[in-house]
């Protein structure tokens, strides 16, 4: 089936690959994130799990050459969910999006900021990789999250949109807030990491690098 990579450029947007083909989600504007520097990369196919500035900014993603003329290898699965715990009445809906390629089922929760409800459980079961907001505030609070990981039981966790430095919105969390909660860290020297790995659950942290 052939290796994937997954890297993180930053907040919440993540890239995605597998032979030629490269998914990205979540791409920030630029100045809309604390820190970050502006974001320029390519894909064949963009996401975004909603539409706040800081992950819609499809724009700023160069799409490849032939990008319509590519087979996409995996299959998409959206979940409507919630940017807060009001029935999107706070911040508005949330987009989960499953990866299925018939090897790995990889899931991107956007700002996750509501209950799962049974359905989207049953959806988001038995997944190798969880790529998961963690510094609560404008999405469910590291313990919560913390919560649904532990039932859902994804073999890699991914955690992302956190406060590290001078990276990332003041008032989100920072990493350790979640990591605390965690007894199977992995610290990675790089921003990747690929697929498939050893098969012992981990919560993967990568590096983020300019």
């Amino acid at each position: 089936m052939g290796n994937v990579k997954i890297t993180w450029l930053g907040h919440s947007c993540m890239a995605v690959e597998k032979e030629d083909y490269r998914i990205v989600f979540d791409p920030y504007g630029d100045n809309t994130v604390p820190g970050y520097p502006p974001l320029r990369t390519d894909a064949d196919l963009v996401l975004c799990s909603h539409g706040h500035s800081d992950h819609n900014a499809a724009e700023l993603i160069q799409i490849r050459q032939d990008a319509e003329k590519k087979e996409n290898p995996w299959k998409i699965t959206e979940l409507s969910s919630f940017h807060d715990e009001n029935g999107g009445k706070d911040r508005g809906t949330n987009t989960i999006r499953i990866l299925d390629d018939g090897e790995y089922r990889i899931a991107h929760m956007g700002d996750l900021g509501c209950a799962l409800t049974p359905e989207q459980k049953r959806a988001l079961s038995g997944l190798d990789v969880m790529l998961v907001p963690v510094g609560g505030f404008f999405t469910l609070e590291p313990d919560r999250i913390h919560a649904i990981v532990q039932e859902l039981q994804p073999t890699v966790v991914v955690p992302m949109h956190y406060r590290f430095g001078a990276y990332g919105y003041p008032k989100i969390g920072t990493l350790d807030a979640y990591t605390s909660l965690c007894d199977d860290v992995v610290i990675y020297d790089g921003n990747s990491l690929e697929l498939p790995e050893d098969g012992a659950p981990q919560t993967a942290v990568l590096k983020f690098t300019e």
